[in-house]
């Protein structure tokens, strides 16, 4: 089992993470992961006392200082945003539909958009494209949950219902290093690089800035009513500037769609092309919710 440190500031925390050391905050995913073997850690670094938690509006600059935006502090449990009065609709509800009551009161936004996968074969440790080998097990085998978009190396589909509300939202992510807007935080995997969050080593998520839109929702279809993983979820956010709709479970990263059309675009597999039916169903009344 691995060792357990708690630094004292986020500065030395960060600096012993990397080598075999992985950061720790709430451990809903973590721990089970590290249990099975399926991330090697030789010590958990303690993280999230350390994390800021909590929600603080922020006023936007003229011209549009109505606009704003709220910013969230990475150590916040998704338990606390779903009870939040002050943050946009999608990303309250996708908190509330993600999970059971337990684990929502435990896991943290900022370990929510680092989750991993819940393809069965990764967490299986078949040698697959995640785990470096050169084939997804999963585009020749049993695939029903698995990805509609993006899936050409990997048909792995991304868990996170904030996450897909976040980028409908427009959110923005601020790490210890830098700030970029969140579909950067992700990336296809690639030969390169099988990791599908471009954090590097001793980078930690601190807030995420969410900006406040007119109106916005998010909608869910699972397997069972509560505390399932979406098999496809639609988050919706508009603006006077522009629409923008994301969808989870639909990719091996939450997933921007340019427009409702782009659906056509979609390369399911023979098992998941039910998945299109229901993103097409969904994205038709998130805009119905906007309107």
């Amino acid at each position: 089992m691995p060792s357990l440190v708690s630094p004292p500031s986020l500065e030395e925390a960060a600096g012993r993470i990397g080598d075999g050391a992985r950061p720790l905050a709430g451990g809903t995913d973590l721990v089970p992961l590290v249990r099975d073997e399926l991330v090697a850690a030789e010590t958990l670094v303690h993280v999230g006392p350390l994390l800021p938690r909590g929600v603080e509006a922020i006023e936007s600059a003229p011209p549009n200082p109505e606009r704003g935006h709220h910013r969230i502090g990475a150590g916040t449990t998704l338990a606390e945003l779903e009870a939040s009065g002050e943050i946009p609709a999608a990303l309250r509800e996708a908190c509330r539909l993600a999970a059971s009551p337990q684990l929502r009161s435990m896991g943290t936004l900022g370990g929510n958009l680092r989750q991993a996968t819940r393809c069965w074969y990764w967490r299986l440790a078949f040698p697959c494209y995640l785990h470096g080998g050169d084939r997804c097990h999963a585009r020749e085998g049993e695939h029903r949950e698995h990805a509609i978009f993006g899936n050409d190396r990997c048909a792995s589909a991304h868990p996170s219902d904030p996450a897909a509300a976040l980028l409908a939202l427009g959110a923005r992510v601020v790490t210890n290093r830098r700030e970029l807007p969140i579909e950067e935080l992700y990336r296809l995997p690639s030969d390169d690089d099988r990791d599908v969050v471009a954090l590097e080593d001793g980078e930690l998520i601190l807030h995420v800035d969410v900006p406040r839109p007119d109106v916005s929702t998010y909608l869910k279809a699972m397997d069972r009513k509560r505390f399932s993983f979406p098999l496809v979820g639609v988050a919706a956010a508009r603006t006077p500037e522009r629409t923008r709709i994301a969808l989870s479970g639909a990719a091996p990263v939450p997933w921007l769609l340019a427009t409702p059309e782009a659906l056509d675009t979609a390369t399911p597999l023979p098992g998941t092309a039910y998945k299109l039916d229901i993103a097409r169903a969904l994205v038709e009344r998130a805009l119905e919710a906007l309107s």
